[in-house]
């Protein structure tokens, strides 16, 4: 028999179809299955995101190939909100439109790194990055981040991890699947390690549009000199617009970037989505306020997820913020796929095991908050409360 790629045939399987096949066992027990498995929004997408989206697709004008760096109106109008957002100066020549934010990381990497080479991860650690990088034949290297400084990444580690190898920095803030927010301050001290170091710095920045309250600017590295020559940052429309299944990203970066990614992309899509790109493009400005109505709902579902688990039988939150709370279970004997496991079949609750986001993470879960509105949330504390074996 013909043989398969090691590379790919020694993956484990996606993760989210196996915590589904766990809910499948569950009895109803408890009331209904409460979902914090998939970071998908808990709330639908606004009427005019489904007008735009439904009148661009019955548009012959869209069937066709579009630019491989996207098309220029959203290239334009995505420019000029970055640019808002960070308040430097940036335009539609810094934009790559991608598939997804999935296949933004995966551009970015094939173009900054090759097979033997290392990228530098956290752990915990996005799992669908890591796997890209193995797939690829690139290696990876990992520096712990600590639960008792909120699982934010360390200075000095990440200083000691660069060797003459490394060819990437790739962190995710807010970060999935901690939510931890890092700091502004932070962030810039990263940014100069990597610059002073000669490695490129790939920011995930897919959940920026939910920041906690009190956060102007997620960070100032636009404003860096040379910028271009470090920073890669990456985004996605999925949340914000709620629109997940439409594949829409992007990546903000100096042209030279932009010009190398567009050789990959050309080889792995072509072009992005055209109808979807041309919904974005006018939803972006258009829906501003609504936007702004979500950040301040998941902010409120980020609260109401602290106070259930508050005092809680053992179980503390390590970190939380924008869509995820990174949660510590009180089962030092079991693994986090047991006690995931136990939860879905007994106790009604979908959540993904921490140890699919990196080594060491057994004593954690990832609740994917944002799927569900506060009132459902709140029913986490009778099922977790009566909770008491995972077997």
């Amino acid at each position: 028999m013909p043989k398969f790629n090691p590379a790919v045939e020694t993956l484990a399987a996606p993760p989210i179809p196996t915590v589904f096949s766990w809910g499948k066992s569950y009895d109803g027990r408890s009331g209904p299955m409460i979902d914090l498995s998939q970071a998908v929004p808990g709330y639908p997408a606004h009427p005019e995101m489904l007008r735009l989206l439904g009148d661009y697709a019955a548009n012959s004008a869209y069937t066709g190939y579009g630019p491989i760096e996207g098309d220029a109106r959203l290239r334009q109008v995505y420019g000029a909100h970055v640019a808002s957002v960070y308040g430097a100066s940036l335009g539609a020549e810094n934009v790559h439109v991608t598939a997804g934010c999935n296949q933004a990381f995966v551009c970015a990497a094939v173009t900054l790194a090759g097979a033997g080479d290392t990228v530098l991860m956290s752990n915990p650690y996005y799992f669908n990055q890591e796997t890209s990088l193995a797939m690829l034949g690139i290696k990876v290297e990992l520096t712990p981040c600590d639960p008792e400084n909120g699982f934010l990444p360390d200075l000095a580690m990440l200083e000691a991890a660069i060797t003459p190898k490394v060819r990437a920095l790739a962190l995710v803030s807010p970060n999935n699947p901690t939510g931890a927010v890092y700091p502004p301050e932070l962030l810039s001290d990263i940014f100069d390690l990597c610059r002073a170091r000669g490695i490129w710095l790939i920011l995930d920045e897919t959940y920026r549009d939910f920041m906690p309250e009190g956060v102007q600017r997620p960070h100032g590295l636009f404003q860096k000199p040379d910028w271009q020559q470090t920073l890669i940052s990456l985004y996605s429309f999925s949340k914000s617009f709620c629109i997940p299944g439409h594949r829409l990203g992007a990546i903000t970066a100096g042209p030279a970037v932009v010009e190398q990614v567009a050789k990959v992309m050309d080889n792995v899509q072509i072009c992005p989505p055209r109808s979807a790109q041309a919904a974005v493009a006018d939803a972006l400005p258009l829906l501003a306020e609504w936007r702004e109505k979500n950040r301040m709902e998941i902010v409120q579902r980020a609260a109401a997820l602290q106070e259930t688990l508050e005092g809680l039988n053992g179980w503390s939150i390590g970190a939380v913020g924008a869509y995820f709370a990174f949660v510590r279970h009180p089962f030092a004997d079991r693994t986090s796929s047991e006690v995931a496991e136990g939860l879905a079949r007994k106790a009604g609750i979908l959540c993904l095991p921490g140890s699919y986001f990196g080594p060491g993470q057994e004593r954690y879960l990832r609740f994917a908050f944002a799927n569900a509105n506060s009132e459902t949330i709140r029913l986490l504390r009778d099922r977790v409360q009566r909770f008491d074996d995972p077997s």
